[in-house]
């Protein structure tokens, strides 16, 4: 089987109805594909349009009813409002052997001539789950509702015509989405990384945790897959090493005094505590730091030769930007206590963490950390438009 990239676009309704990391957790957990690209998009009129157009060319040529359901679902849920703001779709990009038969078997099918009220519908699929296509009981055939959770193209040569369409528009938009339905001026931004633990093997936990933030009612602005290099992890990581210092080194000062003491026999004077603090307290503490930016990067800074520290990491995050009132502390409110084992039930870091260093996600924690973080981490570009340039590149060739 060839390797495929293909996507799936959660609609602005299903972003609204929060149902997002349910989605996203049977799409990581039931594949072995691999999440390669992952974009919020603010969608324009132009962008609707296109879209539109290309459902009604392309599945106009098997099935017109369906190529017109859909089509006319796109220009009226998915551009600008009269007003000028903007509805958001969440874009997956998945790289993988047959990506888009993998995909849209997970997805289901999307047939107008069975409704939701259909007796053979067993909540398998996304769509058995998620989406719905209410008939008028007095007119069979006429359609009074119809929402379809999700859009993925069924063969790669659908996809190919769609990817270009989304790589052009996301190389003329911002990483986050700017003018949305619901922003309002008092709202604030932060961000969040789920961390590379989540990555390791296929599985929901991304999902479930991204569905355990959605309680907090904030907007999803923004989203990248990202691998951390080391030099950038170092930056980002940055005032955690001072704080290291100064909490860890004294405790292994007096530690390291009690151990000597007991190894050799004799009392040691207390001012031999100052030296062991600078010494072995402080390499302690530096050698927890640099385990944080190998678990971040998939590298120990002395491990990485200099002309690589800039190169893409090993490991792979995933990054989001949330907005609304409050959002910094709404979301580490969700996300619990730096330590796993001291957060309450029902929090992210408590449900999912393993200890202060495996703790499954981080999250600004002031208004200056989120703009010096988004800064580390370039939140305004995006690889989504390299991704499908690169396979369209190959794939024609």
């Amino acid at each position: 089987m060839a390797i495929e990239l293909s996507y799936v676009l959660v609609t602005p309704y299903s972003l609204k109805k929060s149902r997002t990391g349910g989605i996203i957790a049977r799409l990581l957990s039931r594949s072995d594909l691999d999440l390669v690209g992952a974009r919020i998009f603010g969608f324009d009129r132009q962008f609707a349009r296109d879209y539109a157009g290309g459902l009604l060319k392309i599945v106009g040529k098997n099935n017109k009813v369906k190529a017109r359901l859909l089509a006319d679902y796109v220009l009226e849920n998915c551009g600008e409002r009269e007003n000028g703001k903007k509805e958001r779709g969440f874009f997956l990009l998945f790289r993988g052997e047959d990506a888009c038969s993998k995909l849209s078997s997970i997805v289901g099918v999307l047939d107008p001539t069975h409704s939701s009220h259909d007796p053979f519908l067993t909540g398998e699929t996304i769509r058995d789950t998620y989406s719905d296509l209410i008939e008028d009981k007095h007119n069979p055939g006429t359609i009074r509702y119809f929402e379809p959770a999700v859009f993925t193209p069924p063969d790669i040569q659908n996809a190919v015509k769609k990817l270009k369409l989304f790589a052009d528009f996301s190389d003329r938009t911002s990483n986050i989405a700017e003018n949305v339905v619901g922003v309002k001026e008092t709202d604030e931004r932060t961000l969040v990384i789920i961390k590379p633990d989540n990555w390791r093997h296929p599985s929901s936990r991304p999902g479930n945790i991204i569905d355990m933030l959605s309680r907090t009612g904030l907007r999803m602005v923004g989203c990248k897959v990202y691998r951390m290099s080391t030099a950038e992890a170092l930056e980002f990581y940055g005032p955690v090493q001072e704080a290291l210092r100064s909490k860890l080194a004294p405790k292994i000062g007096r530690k390291a005094k009690s151990i000597l003491e007991s190894e050799l026999g004799f009392q040691m004077d207390d001012s031999v505590i100052e030296s062991l603090t600078e010494t072995a307290g402080k390499g302690f503490a530096d050698d927890q730091f640099y385990n944080i930016i190998d678990f971040m990067s998939g590298r120990r800074p002395s491990n990485c030769p200099e002309d690589e520290l800039d190169k893409p990491g090993l490991v792979k995050c995933l990054v989001l930007v949330y907005e609304g009132e409050n959002a910094i502390s709404k979301i580490r409110t969700v996300l619990g206590p730096t330590d796993p084992t001291k957060a309450p039930g029902g929090t992210v870091r408590r449900d999912f963490g393993s200890d202060v260093m495996v703790n499954t996600a981080h999250a600004s924690d002031a208004p200056e950390s989120v703009l010096r973080e988004m800064e580390v981490i370039k939140i305004t570009e995006n690889n989504v438009s390299k991704y499908i340039r690169e396979f369209l590149q190959d794939y024609n060739a």
